[in-house]
């Protein structure tokens, strides 16, 4: 197969010259009240989406309202300047970058307009989430189902411009099908409603122009589309051309008619930009059962699915060994992966059945049940019938690219050929015969997805910094010709972009691309509306598009912390590693970890989990996990200039990130932003030095004792008139906080309880800095408990060889806020040396704050400590983990009683969620009698160590409360206990809702009979 290669569209020298930031951002900024974004790190986080390309745009556009897109478009029009539309900037082919004016719909213009109940329909505007909007619907009973695997963060617009099919469209098709009509804009201004034709007479002059030449290629060109066009219903490469002579084996429309809607739907905004579009809704299914087939072999899979179709179901997806076991490798999927495993499976098939009945829905499993037994695999179905079970699973499914996409090394599964969609009958065939292909060229393929309607997402892995282009060029050429042969689609799903549209003439044939071409020109002559997509494009391995292009390669860099882990090399067949710190990072291993990111997006969720607090403030995309990752990315391979990684621009990337650690779990990839950070203030901290207030919260541990000899000294700042507005002048800490309070009665001064020997020892609490100094009641009612639940406990103290054994073990947290790395490492040799003798019995050494131990099990390991370290990481416990463990194994002997409260409000400590610690709080706090235990689904509290005390931070901090923590705390009645492990958290709580939070600790202390 030969693709014919095409010039790539680029801005003249003048033009880019004259663009270069100057005219069209101050007649942007002049004209609209949107957000002007044309600065150098703004343009370099939009120069990439999820796929293998990075094109810097001329500048990006966040339009507030519909009237600040249409001006933008005029001026954009009247300096002749090229329009990229986007979204989540989630597209895998590299449909949202270019040379252009990007304008971003997804910050405001995402508000669903209308809904018409009779009618069903909904009309919305384009930058709405999917699962925003089906979240609105829910209330009325009814739901968009279109259900894409990046729901979380793709727009409706973005999922128009794509064609997007998602799990279900075996049952409710494509976007196409369920688009009713598209409010555009095209590139000289005219504005319409793209809708069935016979509702379209009135529609401006220039429109019906429009009209009358696109029904004139059609029926110019009615033989060649019956001939070239694919009788597949997955086909969404090129233009719809076929609307006026329907191939698909599902018809656009139940009753025949053009609807020119159908046109835009699919054509990745290189014809018009969206205004808003209108919606078919469907009634929510009462029911759904899932039953999980698994295969010994992959070839069983792909042959059987054309057999399980039969049974009605309204989803067939599939899940390879490889996702398989890297789900099990994330903390997140773990538990979920094993539940749907019978075995050790080749690979699982998630079969779904939905409708009104569960009795229904039932026979539908029991008819799966026996027809894989009929098959020759008995036993092989999980059935799930809970909803719950079931949710959770699909969320792994559909977290399945990201999963894939956390492969360490510079191999990673590529998106090219990863749609093609081939007749059922066929998949089996094609499948093998594929993998054979990969095979010749030293790779393999990762697959999951849609098996119900013959789309497998296949990516090979390929090292595209090195010999991947060429091989990638190579897979496509035998894929395509496999298509060909089983009279398939080349572009399945994911749409053309930049990596599938030098195909379009290959599939549709020169008289099609011809025709596409004229249609191109109809809508827009200019040829401004996202130039070089379809049409005109340029080659898919066009290095100079790539986002590692030749001679990429990161900043030599001595890294504070271990990120060896990630420096490794992969081999793709035989899945073998080479050693930690053999991959060739000049940046030990940190660039590497940076790469993870894949821009997926999953980062931009807003309805669970803890990532990315600060974006759901903001919804920046330079306060987002993928937006910092970028920055560093470009920072640390010289795009931003020679001192990009310690400028101002990536301290002020980085401002907000409140390291919560929630992308270290939430995010399918592991991308560890707050590690990151740390890693970053240290380097910047060595150049630009630190400030007062930073220098007096790192060196908290060590001026701590002192000031608690005089604590009524320490407080002045809030009990003397004006102290709070001049600690806010010269330090920065807001004076519309409280400080937390010293007290003389620290926990380890007044603790009662002697030092025991290792071997006398049953366990080893960790009493931290904050729970010491500022509330030592909660150590005390640890102490407590355990001592109560019959365990001899020893507190932590300095070793005796310490240079400070009279000062307090500390975990190093607030050296590490600072990147003081080093301060940070001698604080926790103290800790490792001190509980040494303890780790070495195997002793469980429990501590109270969730920041503070956890360090023991994250920070510690990398720090180069040694196995000591690595051993104390896995005997740390948090206060609650140990009492959930020994309560498991049924040796947890504590006598507890009923509290005058009758229900707990928990709300989770950032790192609790990121290390899965927040279960534990409620297994312990279920062992209250009478107690009825609720969680708070909330992200971080906005506190985040000393990030909410600070007065440029107060407002954020307070709007990360505000999104669902406080609300609940304020509706919780007085017979709710309120309970927060952390200390941020519970001040937090104090400041914004005037009430009391407590450590579990206090909660059982109360309890003890």
């Amino acid at each position: 197969m030969n693709a014919p290669a095409a010039a790539p569209i680029k801005l003249s020298e003048q033009l880019a010259s004259r663009m270069n930031g100057q005219g069209l951002a101050r007649r942007l900024v002049a004209g609209t009240g949107g957000e002007v974004l044309f600065d150098a790190g703004s343009r370099g986080r939009y120069s990439t989406d999820a796929s293998i390309y990075q094109v810097e745009p001329i500048g990006v556009f966040v339009p507030r309202t519909e009237r600040d897109v249409e001006i933008a478009i005029e001026i954009a029009r009247e300096m002749g300047v090229p329009i990229l539309p986007r979204g989540g900037g989630t597209s895998q082919c590299g449909q949202t970058v270019g040379e252009a004016l990007v304008i971003d719909y997804s910050k405001y213009l995402n508000q669903v307009v209308e809904f018409d109940a009779a009618a069903m329909t909904v009309t919305v505007q384009p930058g709405i989430v999917l699962d925003h909007l089906n979240a609105w619907l829910k209330p009325h009973g009814v739901w968009f189902p279109v259900d894409v695997s990046t729901a979380a963060q793709c727009t409706i617009g973005g999922m128009a411009g794509n064609n997007s099919c998602g799990s279900r469209s075996l049952a409710y098709g494509n976007m196409v099908h369920n688009v009713v009509a598209i409010d555009a804009i095209l590139s000289d201004g005219t504005e319409a409603r793209f809708q069935d034709e016979r509702l379209m007479e009135d529609a401006p002059p220039r429109v019906r122009e429009l009209m009358s030449g696109l029904r004139a290629i059609a029926v110019r060109e009615q033989d060649e589309i019956a001939r070239m066009v694919p009788k597949v219903m997955r086909r969404v490469g090129g233009y719809n051309i076929d609307i006026w002579h329907p191939q698909s084996e599902r018809p656009y429309t139940e009753d025949g008619s053009v609807n020119l809607a159908h046109l835009l739907v699919g054509s990745e905004g290189t014809l018009a930009v969206t205004k808003r579009v209108v919606l078919k809704v469907l009634p929510l299914p009462k029911h759904k059962t899932l039953g999980v087939v698994n295969f010994p072999t992959f070839h069983q899979a792909m042959d059987m699915t054309r057999h399980i179709v039969k049974l009605g179901p309204v989803a067939v997806e599939l899940v390879d060994r490889t996702m398989i076991e890297l789900a099990r490798d994330n903390p997140a999927f773990r538990p979920v992966i094993e539940k749907a495993l019978i075995g050790a499976p080749d690979a699982i098939l998630l079969v779904e059945f939905a409708g009104e009945s569960l009795d229904e829905q039932k026979a539908g499993l029991a008819r799966l049940v026996a027809l894989m037994a009929e098959l020759g695999l008995p036993g092989s179905v999980v059935e799930m019938v809970d909803a719950n079970a079931q949710k959770a699973l699909w969320e792994v499914r559909k977290a399945g690219l990201n999963i894939m996409m956390s492969m360490r090394g510079d191999g990673k599964p590529v998106s090219f050929i990863e749609d093609c969609a081939v007749p059922l009958e066929h998949l089996a065939e094609y499948t093998s015969a594929l993998t054979e292909v990969f095979a010749r060229y030293g790779t393999r393929g990762t697959w999951y997805a849609h098996a119900s309607v013959g789309t497998l997402h296949v990516r090979p892995i390929l090292d595209l910094r090195r010999d991947g282009a060429e091989k990638m060029r190579a897979i496509a050429e035998e894929a395509g010709a496999l298509v060909r042969k089983y009279k398939g689609a080349f572009s399945g799903e994911h749409g053309d972009g930049l990596v599938r549209s030098e195909w379009v003439a290959w599939q549709f044939g020169p008289r099609l691309l011809r025709a596409f071409e004229e249609i191109k020109g109809l809508f827009d002559p200019a040829g401004l509306m996202n130039p070089g997509k379809i049409v005109r494009s340029t080659r898919m391995d066009d290095k100079s598009l790539f986002r590692y292009k030749p001679g990429y390669q990161p900043a030599n860099l001595r890294p504070a912390l271990d990120w060896s882990a990630w420096d490794v090399q992969v081999d793709p067949v035989t899945e073998q590693s080479t050693a930690p710190g053999l991959g060739g990072d000049p940046a030990g291993g940190f660039a590497k970890a940076v790469d993870m990111c894949n821009n997926n997006g999953h980062c931009r969720k807003f309805d669970a989990g803890t990532m990315c607090p600060s974006y759901r403030v903001t919804k920046d995309e330079q306060h987002l996990t993928r937006g910092r990752a970028n920055t560093l990315r470009l920072a640390l391979s010289g795009q931003l200039g020679e001192d990009g990684f310690t400028s101002e621009t990536m301290r002020e990337t980085l401002d907000l990130c409140v390291s919560c650690k929630g992308c270290k779990r939430d995010c399918p990839t592991g991308v560890d932003m707050a590690r990151m950070k740390t890693e970053f203030l240290y380097h910047y901290q060595k150049k630009h030095g630190l400030s007062r207030k930073d220098k007096l919260i790192a060196n908290l541990p060590r001026w701590a004792p002192w000031a608690a000899r005089l604590p009524w000294l320490a407080n002045l700042r809030d009990t003397v008139p004006g102290a709070a507005r001049l600690s806010e002048k010269l330090l920065g800490l807001s004076a519309r906080r409280s400080l937390p309070g010293w007290r003389l009665d620290t926990f380890l001064a007044g603790v009662k309880a002697p030092s025991l020997a290792p071997e006398q020892a049953d366990v080893v609490l960790f009493a931290d800095t904050f729970n010491n100094y500022f509330e030592s009641e909660n150590a005390a009612a640890a102490l407590q408990v355990l001592q109560a639940a019959g365990y001899k406990v020893h507190v932590a103290r300095a070793a005796s060889l310490d240079a400070e054994p009279a000062r307090p073990l500390c975990c190093g947290r607030t050296y590490l806020a600072s990147g003081l790395v080093d301060e940070a490492k001698a604080e926790a040799r103290r800790v490792v040396e001190a509980l040494r003798p303890y780790v070495a019995r195997g002793l469980p050494v429990v501590g109270l704050e969730p920041s503070c131990l956890l360090t023991l099990r994250d920070e510690f390991l990398v720090m180069g400590l040694g196995r000591d370290a690595e051993l104390l990481g896995a005997q740390a416990l948090l206060f609650e983990e140990f009492l959930a463990r020994e309560h498991a194994a049924g040796k947890l002997k504590l006598t507890l009683k009923a509290l005058p409260e009758a229900r707990a409000l928990l709300h989770g400590h950032c790192h609790q969620k990121a290390f899965d610690a927040v279960r534990p709080v409620q297994t312990v706090l279920g062992l209250v009698p009478g107690l009825k235990v609720e969680l708070i689904e909330s992200s971080c509290c906005g506190m985040a160590g000393s990030f909410g005390y600070e007065a440029k931070h107060y407002e954020v901090s307070m709007q990360m409360a505000e999104l669902s923590l406080l609300p609940a705390v304020r509706a919780a009645g007085a017979d709710t206990v309120l309970v927060a492990d952390g200390t941020s958290c519970r001040h937090q709580i104090a400041d914004g809702a005037q009430r009391e939070a407590v450590h579990v600790a206090r909660v059982l202390a109360r309890a003890l009979s």
